[in-house]
């Protein structure tokens, strides 16, 4: 009778373990969405998110996908330059804060007799943004707590 009462406490206590975030990928800044099954979904990793939303914040979005980390931003003319615009494409492609987890592409237009005709983009242009969304990042990351291993 008591290996019958100790095997159906485990039974219970074993049952009660899964639903448990793993909290290594929510230490790291992963965004814990839940969804209408009551399963836990980790998304894109939440400091590089907010931190590319903040820095693209003078820029109109287009589309923003939390879910797949995909954030597009319109066409944006800077008021001093308005014969020349761009527009961003960010992609977030990890769950943890790390260097290559994002990936930014820069289109560049500037206005002719034809309209909008596409121009090179300075390749420093990428790089600036990318340098300011991980310092945004690691800044949002220190304010919440979180360490600065990874």
């Amino acid at each position: 009778m008591r290996i019958l009462t100790v095997l159906l406490a485990t039974l219970l206590l074993g049952a009660c373990g899964g639903d448990e975030l793993d909290t290594g990928d929510a230490a790291s800044g992963a965004t814990a969405i839940s969804s209408s099954s009551g399963h836990v979904t980790l998304g894109v990793n939440s400091y590089l998110w907010h931190a590319t939303l903040d820095t693209l914040s003078f820029m109109p979005l287009q589309s923003a996908d939390p879910f797949g980390g995909v954030i597009i931003t319109d066409w944006y003319s800077s008021p001093s330059a308005p014969s020349d615009r761009m527009r961003v494409t960010i992609y977030i492609l990890d769950r943890r804060l790390r260097a290559d987890g994002i990936k930014i592409t820069v289109f560049r237009q500037t206005k002719s007799d034809q309209g909008w005709v596409d121009a090179q983009v300075n390749p420093d242009t990428a790089n600036k943004l990318e340098d300011a969304i991980l310092t945004r990042a690691r800044e949002l990351r220190l304010a919440s707590g979180g360490t600065s291993g990874t």
